[in-house]
């Protein structure tokens, strides 16, 4: 198969092997990263390891003389601590900069554990195991794109776990000691999992019990067919809620009644650390509080992101990694209407750099005739937006933010940029590939008709991409 057919071949995930008794699922489950680092090139993963275990280093080094605060770290402990003694989880402030809880009681009741060990022992248990989580995410982003080859997607995980932490929202989420990494993976390994698996829709309905925004992830199972996923996802979600009412009666009144609606115990919506569209127009409009144009934006950017992942999605028959196209877009467009959207929300980078870079190998990959460079292109310059850091290189300080030029806000709203230019790129793909589905065949340059074997030689190039 020429590689453009394989191109126009839409791209399947294996199906699950029957399920056998637990324990042969369980040695299947984790033998399967040791299978895979034996199948692995040698010579390659090598060298990869080497660079992973630098760019580590480095990190370290750069995290030793870098404020390294993790402080929402400490107020995820804080909340833990409110449920295990029975204070007031919704009063509490921590930190110099007196931050709140804001996540529902559900996840503080998680956060119990954290309470059993120190602080020091958190900080560097949690920066484990978010690498660890990084190495699943992107585990999970390579199984929804289905690329590379799954020889090589050994050297890819440790490759982006070595250097993904230089991406700023991995960064940011390392610094601050974030959840966001263990969320993306809830989500992502749902999503990746067999349609037929009753429990399907489970984990994200866990993922927004404990942060509303993944409940979008519901609705793009519920428009692209998956009724019972999304329903699975909604009566979770509303079990985690019945949770923390049985627990915690009064805060979960206080956070679904009022502290919800209270904006200002997030943060203040016109900083840049804040890359949600809101925040944008807050910059661009100079004031604290954009009101209804920001509403109405965040609205048609919620309505047109979730009409073009499930168009993305429901387009498998023209759309090589449809589901992966669809995946990335819900994922976007959450991130891009959260009223309040900091930048290590943004973490859907990986599995997005994923998706681009599976597309510009798949276009590297055709004949030099038909060849063109526009994933190439989106993909590096959307790894240079990630790996920027420009909204802080550009930060202005104290009411400066309100009062900067257009050029200026340029870079300290970068990634809701990225974010608008990724859905009108899906858009354009996803049209270009359903109009070049009934196209007929095109003669590629050099190529002669006729001869006993021409059919079977000729190679086959859509008529418009």
């Amino acid at each position: 198969m020429t590689a453009v057919q394989d191109e126009r071949s839409p791209v399947r995930t294996a199906p699950d092997p029957s399920p056998g008794p637990l324990s042969e699922r369980l040695k299947h489950t984790f033998g399967a990263p040791v299978r895979a680092l034996r199948e692995a090139p040698r010579r390659p993963l090598l060298a990869v390891s080497a660079l992973a275990l630098l760019s580590l280093v480095v990190y370290a080094v750069v995290r030793h003389f870098v404020h390294t605060s993790m402080v929402d770290m400490i107020v995820y402990r804080a909340e833990g601590a409110a449920v295990a003694n029975g204070t007031d989880l919704y009063a509490l402030r921590v930190t110099e900069w007196n931050l709140p809880a804001t996540y529902p009681p559900f996840a503080a009741m998680l956060f119990v554990p954290t309470t059993w060990f120190p602080v020091s022992f958190l900080r560097v248990a949690i920066t484990l195991g978010n690498l660890g989580l990084l190495a699943l995410l992107t585990h999970l982003s390579f199984k929804l794109v289905g690329w590379p080859r799954r020889e090589l997607r050994p050297l890819g995980v440790i490759l982006v776990t070595g250097c993904g932490v230089w991406l700023e929202p991995v960064f940011t989420t390392l610094r601050y000691g974030q959840i966001n990494l263990a969320l993306a993976c809830l989500i992502l390994w749902d999503l990746t999992r067999p349609d037929a698996r009753r429990s399907k829709g489970m984990a994200i309905g866990i993922a927004a019990g404990l942060k509303l925004t993944p409940g979008l992830f519901a609705v793009y199972l519920l428009l692209t067919g998956r009724i019972r996923a999304a329903f699975v996802a909604g009566l979770t979600f509303l079990g985690t809620f019945l949770i923390g009412a049985v627990a915690l009666p009064d805060a979960t009144w206080g956070f679904w009644t009022k502290y919800l609606y209270d904006s200002s115990r997030v943060g203040k919506t016109q900083i840049v650390d804040n890359q949600s569209l809101r925040g944008a127009f807050a910059r661009l409009l100079h004031t604290a509080d954009p009101g209804t144009l920001a509403t109405l934006a965040s609205g048609t950017a919620a309505l047109a992101g979730l009409f073009v992942a499930a168009w993305a999605a429901r387009s498998s028959r023209w759309l090589p990694r449809a589901e992966a196209w669809g995946v990335c877009c819900a994922a976007v467009t959450a991130v891009l209407i959260s009223p309040i959207s900091w930048t290590h929300h943004w973490v859907w980078c990986v599995p997005v750099l994923v998706l681009l870079a599976a597309e510009a190998s798949a276009e590297h990959a055709r004949p030099a005739a038909v060849r063109k460079v526009r994933w190439r292109a989106a993909f590096w310059a959307t790894l240079l937006a990630f790996f920027s850091f420009a909204m802080w290189a550009a930060k202005p300080q104290g009411p400066a933010v309100l009062h900067m030029g257009p050029l200026r806000q340029l870079p300290t709203s970068v990634y809701p940029w990225v974010g608008l230019c990724f859905l009108l790129a899906a858009a354009i793909r996803i049209r270009a590939r359903r109009r070049a589905g009934g196209a007929p065949v095109v003669r590629l340059p050099g190529q002669r008709d006729g001869g006993p074997g021409a059919a079977h030689e000729r190679q086959q190039a859509p008529a418009a991409r």
